[in-house]
């Protein structure tokens, strides 16, 4: 009975590099016992050749070749004495910890809206006041009305979406008095923003449906 007990990879040694698999992982201990160093080189290359078949991706990366032999000392946790034609890599270089880089932004005073309004806001209110900064200040608002629309499924009114660009602008914006909207149609439907897995499938599907309906009235 003992001997049909179940392995489970949680019970056996940790991969270094789970992406290459564990018959790589059994090649590469195999290498570290070879003694003959040429042969230790040669069948080094054969494993760097398999290593290379199963982890297509690493063509997408620069100097590939070299990856993959950094890829091999990393397997054998930096203890593979090979003659490699590329320089060996540094275990603590590996394992150091990257710099942290600093990022300056404020607070998002509006989610709903997003961070780029605010820097369209920022932009507007550097204006001259005329023409051009009007049709800025609508055009604005027709955005930040849809914006809030998909957020908040109830109608709002045009005096809300001025009142949150004068205070989004700490009142460096004044919305000029009589600016009107557009109206929204009753049959507008604003979505949330999807990754569009099935986009492709429907537009199909409606150029599909089109052409029928076009065969049929021809």
């Amino acid at each position: 009975m003992d001997s049909c007990k179940l392995l489970y990879n949680t019970e056996r040694e940790k991969l270094n590099m789970p992406e290459y698999g564990r018959n790589v992982q059994k090649m590469v201990e195999y290498l570290k016992g070879i003694e003959d160093r040429d042969k230790r080189n040669e069948q080094a290359r054969a494993v760097v050749k398999v290593m290379e078949i199963l982890n297509p991706q690493v063509y997408l990366q620069e100097n590939y070749e070299q990856k993959l032999w950094d890829h091999l000392q990393i397997i054998s946790n930096f203890e593979l004495d090979i003659d490699s034609p590329y320089p060996k890599p540094s275990k603590e270089r590996l394992y150091e910890r990257p710099e942290v880089i600093p990022i300056k932004q404020k607070p998002i005073k509006a989610t709903h809206y997003g961070r780029n309004i605010e820097s369209i806001i920022d932009l507007i209110a550097e204006q001259e006041d005329g023409e051009v900064k009007t049709a800025m200040i609508r055009s604005l608002a027709i955005y930040m009305r849809q914006q809030y629309l998909i957020w908040n499924k109830d109608s709002v009114a045009d005096q809300t979406i001025f009142q949150d660009i004068e205070k989004l602008s700490d009142y460096r914006i004044k919305v000029p008095e009589g600016l009107q909207l557009s109206r929204i149609s009753s049959d507008a439907n604003f979505q949330r923003p999807t990754l569009g897995i099935n986009s492709g499938q429907k537009n199909k599907n409606q150029w599909k449906n089109s052409k029928k309906n076009k065969a049929r009235k021809g």
